[in-house]
């Protein structure tokens, strides 16, 4: 297969760039604007989160069995759902950022309803997403430059949010304006960005199957041991760095006292980000990518123990335990799409089926439920602490708050390594695996062609009717 051109690997990034407009948002901010602005309290907003994304997980499913069902010819199976689910997707975090003071139990619900859905509008975007990914190519390295290009889209969105939004959440400022003019220019720019992925980012692996029955996708899943594995580690990993991600300003601005230091971070992160991009191809290819996945796990353990053992006043050493945990993060950010594409070869070997869209949607369902369990734990802990908005925090605060940043993502991280060292699908049996498919597909062609051979001699030696003999 030929190699991808760099206008469809940018194409491709910016797909994530634009997904990241509604989700890092989220993830990054909606704790705080809940709790600060919208007057949430932590515990009642942990249970939202909670809830909302374990809904989100089953979007996801949902999500997944309507991409295996569509395909349209002119456009493919994917980018269809990139064109058309993109805008309600921008308008919703709007909503979800716009909640109105409608007494405690109209506010909860209007943040209930209003953040389900924008969830389940990013599962019908992002799903789709996530699978063009392994109908783009089956050459590792080049998936390894797709996942490197999604991550430097979602890390771009990032940083410019810690850069830029971050500084502002400080008491006393009109957060709730500030937040609106930010999502609805994310329309504009999330628009474009999407477009751009529509037009570049195109399918070229071969689909047997266009429509895929229930039955195959639930028979792709079962023989799929792999996907198992990697969406259990997942689970662990994301409930983690999630935990970190909603508390990182929370950590800077109330255990270390250095709100002023998140741009720092933001801007390193983006540094981390190209540097990662530009050597991680080269990387899978030398260890595999199972390897770079735990080596990069290892370095979030350590630098969650850095941030759970550092007293608030060394600031430099817990702010380095942050950009540590970052590395290990980013890493893994990287390699696990690559990961997951593979799992898709190995069902298409196991069944002669190719079900991209279920087995990203059990992929994302439970990376989503880890993500509803990390961000939980992260409010709770704040919650048990005392945590309370605008005020110097106490001790048992402040430990909370070192718990969910630093002990959690550890803990879990630690889990997951353990289940990623029982990985079977190495990039060696990947290959082996490309072979069989391939040559499984040549002889199906083969065998078509020698079907409608002998069915066209047959015809010709049909007798010609009365009418026609001489």
């Amino acid at each position: 297969m030929k190699k991808l051109n760099k206008l469809s690997i940018i194409g491709y990034g910016a797909g994530d760039a634009a997904n990241n407009l509604a989700f890092t948002t989220a993830t990054m901010f909606l704790l705080v604007y809940y709790t600060d602005v919208a007057g949430i309290s932590a515990a009642a907003a942990g249970t939202l989160l909670l809830v909302v994304r374990v809904f989100d997980a089953f979007a996801d499913v949902f999500a997944g069995r309507v991409v295996d069902r569509t395909f349209s010819k002119r456009f493919g199976k994917f980018r269809p759902f990139i064109m058309f689910g993109s805008i309600p997707l921008l308008l919703l975090s709007v909503a979800t950022f716009s909640v109105p003071q409608l007494g405690e139990s109209g506010t909860l619900l209007y943040a209930y309803v209003t953040y389900a859905a924008l969830g389940l509008a990013y599962s019908l975007v992002n799903i789709p997403y996530g699978s063009l990914a392994g109908a783009m190519t089956q050459d590792p390295g080049e998936r390894a430059k797709l996942g490197s290009a999604r991550m430097i889209g979602a890390l771009l969105v990032g940083s410019a949010l810690g850069i830029f939004v971050a500084p502002l959440i400080k008491p006393g400022a009109n957060l709730q304006a500030t937040f609106t003019t930010i999502t609805l220019v994310f329309v504009v720019i999330g628009a474009a960005l999407y477009l751009f992925t529509f037009l570049t980012a195109k399918e070229r692996v071969h689909r047997a199957v266009p429509n895929v029955t229930f039955k195959q996708s639930m028979d792709t899943l079962k023989g799929n041991r792999p996907l198992l594995m990697l969406c259990l580690s997942s689970f662990f990993f994301l409930t983690g760095s999630l935990a970190l991600s909603s508390v990182q300003l929370y950590y800077l601005r109330d255990v270390l006292g250095r709100l002023d230091l998140y741009p720092v971070l933001s801007i390193t992160q983006l540094v981390l980000t190209f540097v990662l991009a530009g050597f991680m191809p080269k990387l899978v290819r030398n260890i595999g990518k199972k390897r770079v996945y735990i080596v990069s796990s290892l370095l979030t353990v350590v630098g969650g123990a850095i941030i759970f053992f550092t007293p608030a006043s060394q600031v430099w050493v817990g702010f380095s335990g942050l950009v540590i945990s970052l590395v290990g993060v980013l890493a893994v950010s990287v390699v696990v799409w690559a990961l997951e594409a593979d799992t898709v070869e190995y069902g298409e070997w196991k069944t002669g089926v190719r079900t991209e869209g279920i087995t990203y949607a059990l992929f994302s369902f439970t990376r989503k439920t880890g993500q509803a369990v990390g961000g939980a734990l992260a409010a709770y802990a704040l919650a048990l602490g005392g945590y309370k908005s605008g005020a110097v925090q106490t001790q048992e605060a402040v430990f909370g708050i070192q718990v969910a940043a630093g002990a959690l993502p550890a803990v879990m991280t630690i889990l997951a390594v353990l289940v990623m060292a029982k990985y079977t699908l190495t990039d060696a049996m990947h290959a082996r695996i490309l072979t069989e498919i391939r040559a499984r597909r040549h002889s199906e062609t083969a065998g078509t062609r020698d079907t409608a051979d002998g069915e066209a001699a047959a015809v010709s030696e049909v007798p010609a009717p009365l009418a026609q003999r001489n």
